[in-house]
């Protein structure tokens, strides 16, 4: 643990806490009261890490510095509260252009526990947020394919896997590759996370009934050309996401499963039906991310051991791609099931990403142990 964040006051922990998890490349602060003191912890390159132990006293002050700036109810405790701030952050080498001043904005949430209100800050970087396609770390066929998918004329194209595995970062990356090539992009998120200049960005709010569904039924009427959705929760999003696609538009979105297999049959048994999922559907992208191993560790004899933090440095996407050939198409119209499309997809050239994995480790990008721990 890092002991220079325990005995700090709230506002300069806030500080501090700001400048070194932006420099780091953090993605969410948890602030855990418990008993004695409060647990805090950062998730760095997908895995949370403890960080150091704060007083209560020192926490009660952190916390009424972040609900003032996120412009919460300092008087309600006992329900949960959303909320977000801005802070600002010099780049030095390595965080952007020295001496850059970029401003970071942080997503708040707190939940009523036991002990004191739990808070998560998820910080959303604009400078790390647009990652290049070509730096996300696909395979080159893989990159090649994608690229080639998004420029198609219509069609479905979803990237799948849990919470956490880059499926906003790879849709953006997709996105930014078309932005300005005469065509009309619409985005539907929850929330819109980082700003794509050159495109339209609408952001639901159920509260006033703006939903994927209804939000999705209206952007049909401003002449787009891809859409983004930013997920396929329900059987109304799904098929006017299906129905858009057949109609001449590129539609883009993610859903919830470990395999892009899996998703074909999340669909179906959503009631989406199989004689329009199988003309819409261009491909399905589950991903995974790993973290890479350190250039220094990759050299034969190296002592790095794969269970400590520090032998990593960055994060790569662990992929699969099912695209719909006819073949694929004609499976799904026969309603089969998971293994034989599979066994179709593997007549085909279709690798999993434990078999992706296993070419990343052989390259020393990551390790066996990284790969196991992503992969169900």
């Amino acid at each position: 643990m890092d002991t220079k964040f325990d005995t700090l006051d709230g506002e300069t922990l806030l500080k501090a806490l700001h400048e070194e998890c932006t420099r780091r490349g953090v993605s969410d602060i948890h602030l855990s009261p418990e008993k004695r003191d409060v647990r805090l912890e950062w998730r760095l390159h997908g895995v949370l890490l403890p960080l150091a132990r704060v007083s209560h006293q020192h926490y009660v002050e952190l916390l009424r510095r972040i609900k003032f700036m996120a412009k919460l109810k300092m008087n309600v405790t006992n329900v949960p509260q959303d909320g977000q701030y801005t802070f600002q952050f010099q780049a030095t080498a390595g965080t952007g252009t020295a001496g850059d001043i970029r401003t970071v904005n942080v997503r708040v949430a707190t939940i009523p526990s036991r002990f004191g209100e739990a808070i998560t800050l998820r910080l959303l970087d604009p400078a790390r947020g647009i990652i290049p396609l070509e730096k996300l770390g696909f395979p080159g066929d893989i990159k090649q394919q994608l690229q080639k998918l998004v420029e198609l004329p219509n069609g479905l194209i979803l990237v799948t896997g849990p919470t956490g595995s880059g499926k906003t970062t790879t849709l953006y990356a997709l996105l930014s590759t078309i932005i300005g090539k005469e065509r009309n992009i619409i985005t539907l998120e929850d929330p819109v996370e980082y700003e794509l200049p050159g495109i339209i960005q609408s952001e639901i709010d159920p509260d006033h009934d703006y939903t994927f569904a209804g939000g999705l039924r209206s952007i049909l009427r401003h002449d787009p050309d891809v859409i983004l959705v930013g997920e396929i929760r329900d059987l109304e999003t799904a098929q006017t996401a299906v129905n858009a696609s057949l109609t001449g538009h590129v539609v883009l979105s993610t859903l919830h499963t470990n395999s892009a297999i899996e998703a074909v049959h999340r669909l179906l048994s959503m009631g989406v039906s199989p004689y329009t999922l199988a003309p819409s559907l261009r491909a399905i992208l589950a991903q995974r991310l790993v973290r890479t191993l350190k250039e220094d560790c990759r050299a034969p004899g190296t002592a790095c051991n794969a269970d400590d933090n520090a032998s990593y440095d960055g994060q790569m996407c662990l992929p699969e791609l099912l695209v719909a050939t006819p073949a694929i198409q004609q499976s799904i119209l026969n309603f089969e099931s998971t293994a034989s499309i599979l066994e179709q997809a593997r007549k085909e050239g279709y690798k999993t990403m434990r078999e992706w994995g296993k070419e990343l480790v052989a390259d020393k990008r990551t390790t066996q142990l990284e790969v196991d721990r992503v992969c169900m």
